[in-house]
């Protein structure tokens, strides 16, 4: 097929080579002209993919019009910019046969829609010609050809089949389901959850805390997916418990490092001036936080994270109250 990625992160540079490795024409896209230039002198994504070899094969390009006229769109940025891009891109990759894929993981901010409805709504595309990928993949090792599994959901499924057919090579086995709610929650709601792995990392907590913040964190996640119209079974699958666990425990997970320097003592201002990806759990707490309230759902460990990330709570008060709360049924 003749494909395009949006987006030259470190996920869209792996994503790119995934299709290049599958016999795809690929088209990479990327916002910054200097970023072009760096990885067609040395055939490498330096800033967000160092020490992998980008093939000639893949055209990386900052030139829209490059983008017209391809079969499958994959969209990589981040979350938040996804609107933006879309917007800007819109003349060159509007295509009522094409497919639009997104791997981008969050909840646009004030809207409060996933980032298929994003799609939708900035281009025009009809709801079964989008959809979703998500699952525990960090660019890092998918590059390397690890063993990694992820999940495409889509409402009609000869479209699921053409994107996971697209993907599916001998070390990346991509699952199918028509739950394109349940992904995008899961994909979204796992970095707010990894935060606070991280925060307990920081404070020098255990394995214990871990494992009860991942398994109360999926019960928050799954409530919520559930009063948004998605399959519960999604959450036990590869894009929630899977990509949840690996998120929550991962060197590779940005979300986790955010956590980590706030449970140390910084301010998460002080921690986002110092990096350089995007870590999406942050923006994410918020519209999980605005979305429990809209539909009455109980999430403890989302509303904490809230207060430490952007009301300056302190970290080891919100794990105190939490511990503190009354006591419940575990399937409440």
């Amino acid at each position: 097929m003749k494909t395009a990625v949006i987006g030259a992160g470190g996920w869209g540079t792996t994503i790119s080579l995934l299709l290049n490795e599958g016999g795809h024409d690929v088209t990479l896209w990327a916002r910054s002209e200097e970023l072009v230039s760096s990885v067609r002198r040395t055939h490498e994504n330096e800033s967000y993919l160092p020490g992998i070899e980008i093939p000639q094969k893949i055209l990386i390009t900052h030139n829209a019009e490059l983008l017209q006229d391809k079969e499958l769109y994959v969209f990589a940025v981040p979350s938040q910019s996804l609107r933006e891009v879309a917007t800007a891109l819109s003349p060159f990759i509007k295509n009522k046969k094409a497919l639009y894929v997104s791997a981008s993981k969050g909840i646009e901010r004030n809207t409060l829609k996933r980032m298929t409805e994003v799609i939708q709504e900035v281009l025009g595309v009809e709801s079964d010609r989008a959809l979703a990928f998500s699952g525990p993949s960090h660019a890092e090792e998918v590059a390397r050809k690890i063993p990694t599994l992820v999940t495409a959901a889509g409402s009609d499924p000869k479209a699921v089949k053409i994107v996971q057919e697209a993907f599916f090579l001998p070390n990346f086995r991509v699952y199918s389901t028509s739950d394109v709610i349940g992904v995008e929650l899961c994909g979204a709601l796992k970095n707010v959850i990894a935060i606070c792995a991280g925060i307990i990392e920081g404070e020098g907590y255990g394995d214990n805390t871990v494992a009860a913040l991942i398994s109360r964190g999926l019960a928050e996640m799954r409530r919520l997916g559930i009063a948004l119209g998605a399959d519960e079974q999604t959450f036990a699958g590869i894009a929630g418990l899977g990509d949840l666990v690996v998120t929550c425990l991962s060197k590779h997970s940005r979300n986790r490092r955010v956590g980590e320097e706030i449970g140390k003592g910084k301010s998460l201002t002080e921690v986002l001036s110092g990096m350089k990806m995007v870590a999406e759990g942050v923006w994410t707490t918020e519209s999980a936080r605005e979305l429990a309230k809209r539909h009455n759902i109980e999430m403890p460990i989302v509303e904490e994270t809230y207060r430490i990330l952007f009301e300056g709570k302190d970290h080891r008060t919100a794990t105190r109250d939490l511990m503190r709360r009354e006591a419940k049924d575990e399937r409440g």
